[in-house]
């Protein structure tokens, strides 16, 4: 909470500004013109800004008043501050706290601002973003009939969310496309299941973690020990993971590494800075690890797979990742009004930052999938008989198929098979990693 001493003082300040409106020469007969006190710089700076608002109010062609212009005024310094800074009026202000408990109507993407464009970080998994064919990377043109040229991220927010089953259109600009892309998509409520793993051949373990919510670090290492034992590497999948807390990203680094740094945060005021290690006491494995990451992963997701880098616990496989890596903090000036500050940058054990860098994959790999061409009429002749009586059967045992393929469905949702590893040629790339490293630590 902000001190309201500090709020008084603010206060004091403004009036005493609106005073050397009307007495311009009062500083002159205090100090010499040439040299200016520092605060006597921030009396005249607000004396300007009060001057203009006065001009605004009195002269501007929409007849607004001081509170409203006040507003533009306050938005107008954050948005400028940086990407993620901002002003959050009643209504925005509002929409964060429905945001933080979890469960809200929405399209389930994270975005950001990069190079002054509405950019999409990544579209969260199973979400009607996420169905509707949204992609990490996406730039976002107009939402409704109403532009994002000027728009900021809470007022872009503010708009996408909404009722659930209720319709929004977004115009996207996507790198490959020679023209706007028009996706309809419907509002629903957006529940994250941010932990799920699945079984590759017969020693790997993949875990996908999707967000930083409050559970991570306790959902991953229950998985990691539910198979201790049996897998021998583990692929941990950060694709299109556009962040969350940060206490649960450096707890899921702790899984990993048992010593040294894992991220520290670093601000104006020493107060802001901060370190956090790792300790054996957390580690629960030391099998080879193979993390997965593209322009989606973002904030805690480049912690966990940079910090996993610096300490060459991991093999980091995939695309540059979107290179989110600054502090904010919430910080309300009324009951109803708050602003979202960033205060601090996040540097990695090497002391790397990730702000508009992010982490650079040890192995550059480009999704997409393998492309694979089978002849099946490519058989002897003795076989051909066969053959045919067996392609016979396929036709009328249809139905058998569809029941055998339902019992294969809940076997099918915990085991990845080599089909889908040839659709997802980042994946299978991993597999091909975390198998070689298997074999060099067994010998």
């Amino acid at each position: 909470m902000i001190n309201k001493k500090y709020l008084t003082l603010g206060f004091f300040s403004a009036v005493i500004a609106v005073g050397l409106i009307l007495q311009p020469d009062l500083m002159a007969k205090d100090k010499p013109s040439d040299a200016p006190t520092t605060e006597a710089s921030r009396l005249q700076s607000l004396a300007k800004f009060t001057k203009v608002l006065s001009i605004v109010e009195r002269y501007n062609v929409d007849k607004l008043g001081v509170e409203e212009l006040m507003d533009k005024a306050l938005q107008g310094l954050m948005g400028n501050l940086d990407a993620h800074s901002s002003f959050l009026n009643k209504k925005n202000f509002d929409s964060l706290k429905v945001q933080t408990k979890g469960e809200f109507g929405g399209l389930g993407i994270t975005v950001g601002i990069r190079d002054g464009a509405l950019t999409v970080i990544s579209p969260i998994e199973g979400t009607p973003a996420d169905k509707a064919g949204m992609k990490a990377g996406d730039i976002i043109l107009k939402i409704n009939d109403k532009s994002t040229l000027s728009m900021t991220i809470d007022d872009a927010v503010s708009i996408m969310r909404g009722k659930p089953k209720t319709a929004i259109d977004l115009t996207i600009v996507r790198k490959g496309e020679r023209k706007p892309l028009a996706i309809h998509i419907i509002r629903d409520i957006i529940k994250i299941d941010s932990v799920y793993a699945k079984q590759i051949g017969d020693n790997i373990l993949y875990i996908r973690v999707t967000s930083f919510d409050q559970k991570v670090t306790k959902d991953v290492r229950r998985e990691i020990k539910k198979h201790m034992g049996h897998d021998t590497g583990i692929i941990l999948d950060l694709r299109n993971n556009p962040g969350g807390l940060l206490d649960q990203a450096v707890g899921l680094v702790d899984l990993f590494v048992d010593d040294g740094v894992i991220v520290s945060q670093k601000g104006r005021n020493k107060s802001d800075d901060k370190s956090y290690n790792a300790s054996s006491s957390k580690t629960v494995t030391d099998v080879p690890l193979v993390v997965l990451v593209n322009e989606g992963s973002a904030s805690a997701s480049e912690i966990v797979s940079g910090a996993l880098q610096d300490h060459k616990r991991g093999v980091i496989v995939g695309e540059k990742t979107f290179g989110k890596g600054s502090v904010q903090v919430i910080l309300p000036i009324t009951d109803t009004e708050a602003i979202k500050l960033t205060i601090a940058r996040y540097y990695l054990p090497s002391g790397r930052t990730i702000q508009a860098v992010g982490v650079v994959p040890d192995i550059k790999v480009q999704s997409g999938s393998i492309k694979i061409v089978e002849n099946e009429f490519a058989i002897k002749e003795a076989d051909l008989k066969k053959h045919l009586e067996s392609e016979l059967e396929k036709v009328s045992d249809n139905k058998d198929k569809k029941i055998k393929k339902d019992e294969d469905k809940d076997k099918d949702e915990k085991i990845i098979t080599q089909q889908q590893l040839n659709k997802d040629i980042q994946l299978k790339e991993g597999v091909d990693i975390i198998k070689a490293l298997i074999i060099v630590k067994g010998k």
